[in-house]
């Protein structure tokens, strides 16, 4: 018999944080338990605490008679219980960090790392520093981009621009190229516009910004305006990303045709699961993937998937991780290595130090 059972954790960021379309001062992290034959695995996604009962209301009666090693079949049935629920949104939260922590628990059963399990095609997945919000000051900006390409040894970093849903251009130039300034020559920089911008007006801003080489442009327009983005893409140099708002696999197999490269959420788009197959439908494109924050949760099948780019070392999940889970690793040299030791996903809850953030 297996179990499930789902808490939600709300943190404070260590500063306002902020992107061209939202501003946020916490962040919810929803935890879920699988449990069979005592063995426990553990898979997360950050949403609203609403995904709790939905875990524990929806989805554990149906798998509650299941084998946690038959995964395909645990997956079918949460997604079938979801029909009427709706599957993008908090349902979908809910079945992709079920869905890892069902993959988490039949790893640990058979005492093998979860990435043993799934299989590699590396060992080491690159990163790219992620935050650069635009409710950062020039100091912070400055402070955190340094110490990822100058301590840290990254080798490509993000910022948000599209402040105030595109309104801000002037400043939304003058700290990308800050950045340049900060990183030098040699690293890469991308920058998120997170939908802010208007389909000609997101051309502009990238010409405007012809200097600065810019490699990676994410979400210059709503990741609902397709054609804009495939508009966007023939006509900037930077490599046009989007995706990490799919929630199942027909999103990815529409949204492949306009972009260069396919950002997938492992705690948004159904999980494990869902994950390799939106990969999948990515190669059979022509495409690379990303894989879109939560960055540890991402480590193992990041690592089994080939046509991977890059993983997000988005700043807050990896300071909450860091916080909440023992056994989280670095990114020194712009490489993340995956557990291949420890059983499962190798990580454990620090459940004390947990527990005073604890909202549902």
């Amino acid at each position: 018999m297996m179990r499930l059972a789902a808490a939600a954790y709300r943190v404070p960021t260590d500063a306002p944080e902020g992107d061209g379309t939202l501003a946020w001062d916490s962040t919810t992290m929803v935890l879920v338990r699988a449990e069979a034959d005592g063995q426990v695995g553990v898979g997360w996604t950050y949403g609203p605490a609403a995904v709790v009962p939905v875990v524990t209301e929806l989805l554990a009666p149906v798998v509650a008679d299941l084998d946690p090693d038959d995964v395909p079949t645990v997956w079918s049935a949460m997604q079938r219980r979801l029909r009427n629920a709706g599957r993008p949104g908090v349902a979908g939260l809910a079945l992709s960090a079920a869905d890892c922590a069902v993959w988490d628990l039949k790893a640990r059963r058979h005492g093998l790392p979860l990435a043993r399990l799934l299989g590699t095609a590396r060992r080491q997945v690159p990163v790219y520093g992620s935050g650069g919000f635009t409710t950062y000051d020039s100091d912070r900006q400055h402070r955190q981009l340094a110490g990822w390409v100058h301590d840290e040894g990254i080798p490509r970093v993000k910022i948000k621009i599209g402040e105030s849903w595109g309104t801000e251009v002037p400043r939304d130039l003058a700290r990308m190229a800050a950045a340049r300034r900060i990183i030098g020559d040699d690293t890469e920089l991308y920058v998120d516009a997170n939908g802010a911008y208007q389909r000609k007006q997101a051309v502009q801003v990238m010409r405007s910004a012809a200097d600065l080489d810019v490699r990676w442009y994410e979400e210059p327009v709503s990741s609902d305006d397709l054609p804009g983005l495939g508009l966007v893409r023939d006509q900037v140099l930077p490599d046009v990303a989007a995706g990490e708002y799919g929630f199942d696999l027909v999103y990815f197999h529409r949204m492949a045709p306009y972009v260069d490269c396919l950002q997938i959420d492992v705690t948004r788009c159904g999980g494990i699961t869902e994950f390799l197959r939106a990969a999948a439908v990515a190669a059979a494109a022509g495409l690379e993937v990303s894989a879109h924050c939560a960055p540890h949760q991402h480590l193992p099948v990041a690592a089994a998937v080939p046509n991977l780019r890059h993983v997000e070392w988005f700043h807050d999940h990896v300071r909450i991780e860091s916080m909440l889970f023992d056994g989280t690793v670095g990114a020194t040299g712009g490489v993340a290595a995956v557990n291949l030791d420890a059983p499962g996903i190798g990580l454990e809850l620090r459940t004390a130090l947990a527990e005073p953030y604890r909202v549902a």
